[in-house]
């Protein structure tokens, strides 16, 4: 988020609210993670033969399994990029225009 701080303090200074900025903000954050989130379940799916040796009591197509580790990790990737827009959404608008 830090890379964007000139971008929030640019819409912020031009009379965006926060809520705005970080709906824009989020709908980035949840294309991304879904999409990685997508191609992380396609793969496990593909390589279910070479995961069910290293699983005991699990079966490697079990849909509750996957759920609930697509959840995890999506919760832990918005958390991720969540923490570092609000702060960058408390910067002084003059301040973030200045940060180079």
């Amino acid at each position: 988020m830090s890379e964007r701080t000139h971008e929030i303090g640019i819409r912020m200074a031009l009379g965006a609210h926060r809520a705005h900025v970080l709906g824009l903000i989020a709908k980035l954050w949840l294309k991304l993670t879904f999409i990685g989130v997508a191609i992380g379940m396609a793969l496990a799916f593909g390589v279910t033969r070479l995961i069910s040796s290293f699983l005991f009591g699990v079966k490697p197509t079990d849909p509750l399994t996957y759920v609930a580790v697509a959840i995890g990790l999506a919760v832990v990737a918005l958390l991720a990029c969540y923490i570092p827009a609000r702060r960058a959404m408390r910067v002084d608008p003059l301040v973030a225009l200045r940060y180079e």
